[in-house]
Order: C-alpha cells, then structure tokens, then sequence
C-alpha cells in the first residue's frame, strides 16, 4: 500500500500559485434588443502565497479580492488562467480528485452567524467535514473536535449549544475550529474579522496567528482593513476593479506606497507612527469605473489626481521595480520614486 499521498511541490516552492486568474460573469440580456454585459471581477491576477506565511489580499469593496478567495477555493468557476496548490493545477479537477485536494483547502467567512448552520450544534458543525471527507474513524472525530474546541479557547460543554447561543467571537472561533478539522494547508481568510467589534478582531487574530505557528498554516487573507493587514500579513496585494496595483512585503508596503491608490488607502489609516501624525487624509474623488465597463488605460486613472495622457490611454503592467516590490503605474520611476513624492506630497 503506498502512503506516499498526493504528489507536492518542493518544500522551497509557493504553497499557492495563481497566475492569470480571470473571473468573468456573463449578466443576462434585459431583452432582445441589449447584449448581457460581462462583469470583469478579477481580470489577470497572478500571485504565489509561500509556505507557512500569510497572504493579504486589501481593496475597497467591489476590487475582486472576495471573488479571487473564491476561485481559489474553487466556490465561483475561474475564467481562465491557473490556480496551483501544492504543486497540483486545480482549475481542471473535478469529482473525487477534487474531492481529494479540498481536504488542504479551508475557509473562515466574514459573517460568523450566516456560515453556521441555526439548526445544528456546535460540536457538529466541527464535525461536519471530518464526516464529509471521511476522516479517521468515528471515535477519533469525536476526539478531534473536543481537541480544536480547546484549541480555540471553547470550553467541551460549548459542544452541545447551537450557534445563536454564542456571541459573535465565539461563533468566529466555531468557525476557525471547522476550517482546521481536516488539517488542511492552506485556510482561505475572507474577511475573517469585519463583522467583530474590535476588541474581538484582536483576539481572533491573535488566535490566527498561534494556530499558524503551532501547525505551520499558510493564510490567504482577504481584508478591506489596511490596519488588520497589517497586523497579520508578511507580503500583500493592492487590489483595484479586478486588478493589482501593489504587491509587496509588509514593511515596504506601509512604509514607501507606490501606487497613488495604496498611498491614498494608507493616508485613511490611522496611524501611531509620529512621523505619520498629522500627515492630511487623501480623498480619492469619484467612484470606481463600472467593472462592466473597464477604462482602456489605468483603471485608477479617473480618479488618481496624478494621471496623465498615457494613463487614460495605455494599461500599465504589473512590474518589479526592487525586491519584490511590484507595482502598476506609469509614474512610478524605475529608482522606485512615486508620484506622490514628486509632487511634495
């Protein structure tokens, strides 16, 4: 019998690779006489998530962050392009061989009362995938899910209660103790904390983060929140309507923006740093262009107060411009000088 498992990648290899990811949804015709339009979600996303770290994916409502965490998790049908784990391409699988990698894959919601089922107590909520993916034998489940209810601080009794019997915390905490039954490698973090008051946030990243040391998780981490990105990220993504227009390490990232975009979203923040106290808020003027409709150029570029003629003509391509540091934009130098800082900002 050979136990080697399924085929993965080196251990130096990204744990996720997603590359040219595209999610477009088809909208109905009004009638016969109007074309569906097409919804351009996430439109060419590439990025690796490597082992062990936590991936942040930051935009404002409507960028495509929630739907790429779903397409990785293969909830709404990728377009085209690729999403790799562990080696092994995922877009193509279908029936029991995708049966079969969901067990490395998990997801914690945004809503903890909404992705629990009312009628169902606690204890089998954990339970569930265990059950579903015919894990171990049944006495060493029931054992499993009194362990992860210790595991994220509920108390064993907590096991017979039904979801509306706990506060919000303890929901979400009944929400990451399902994600972690099947011991999966890779948990998919949509939103995890935005429907907790903040005092709460805290302590449900807290938690994230000692699960993560202890079993060695890798996080994909969706947020709208720059300052919980970053509390909990190593590496981030800007997201803007179905693009990114950053990628960096966290320390960068906060530290020298390059993308107008990001420069605005982290002037939102706010900040302890002194050299930061006092620094104006940037208001972005407008709204984001309709994803039905992409512009031809940049599509920050009718909102950006630096864009030029070749913004709202050409698109810029995702570049590296040092250390890892990626950015789409025109204006930003190949030394790594940003419009912001040309301009006195």
């Amino acid at each position: 019998m050979n136990e080697a498992g399924p085929v993965t990648a080196p251990s130096d290899a990204p744990l996720l690779k997603v590359k040219d990811l595209c999610v477009h949804f088809h909208l109905p015709r009004k009638n016969l006489m109007t074309p569906g339009g097409t919804v351009y979600a996430v439109d060419g996303v590439s990025f690796d998530v490597p082992r062990g770290k936590t991936f942040g994916i930051v935009g404002e409502s409507g960028s495509g962050k929630s739907t790429t965490a779903l397409a990785v998790m293969r909830l709404v049908n990728a377009t085209s392009g690729s999403i790799e784990l562990n080696g092994t391409e995922m877009l193509g699988l279908e029936g029991n061989e995708l049966r079969k990698i969901r067990r490395q894959l998990q997801i914690i919601f945004q809503d903890p009362f909404s992705s629990l089922n009312p009628r169902v107590r606690a204890g089998q909520i954990v339970r569930e995938p265990l059950d579903l993916m015919d894990v171990g034998d049944p006495a060493s489940r029931d054992d499993r899910v009194s362990e992860l209810f210790a595991k994220v601080g509920l108390r064993p009794e907590q096991q017979a209660l039904f979801p509306h019997q706990f506060s919000g915390g303890q929901r979400q905490r009944i929400g990451v103790a399902r994600a972690l039954a099947t011991q999966p490698e890779l948990i998919v973090c949509d939103e995890p904390v935005s429907a907790l008051d903040v005092a709460i946030q805290a302590q449900i990243l807290n938690l994230l983060r000692e699960l993560q040391n202890e079993f060695g998780l890798t996080y994909l981490f969706i947020s709208h929140d720059l300052g919980v990105v970053q509390y909990v990220c190593d590496e981030i993504a800007v997201m803007y309507l179905g693009r990114v227009v950053e990628q960096a390490d966290r320390i960068s990232l906060f530290k020298t923006p390059l993308h107008p975009y990001t420069w605005a979203l982290l002037s939102a923040v706010p900040s302890a740093d002194p050299a930061r106290i006092g620094t104006e808020r940037i208001r972005l003027q407008g709204d984001p262009p309709s994803p039905i409709n992409p512009p031809e150029g940049c599509r920050f570029a009718s909102r950006c107060p630096f864009a030029t003629d070749q913004c709202h003509a050409s698109d810029p391509p995702l570049r590296t411009i040092r250390n890892g540091h990626r950015v789409a934009c025109h204006l930003v130098g190949d030394d790594g000088t940003a419009p912001h800082q040309s301009h006195g900002h």
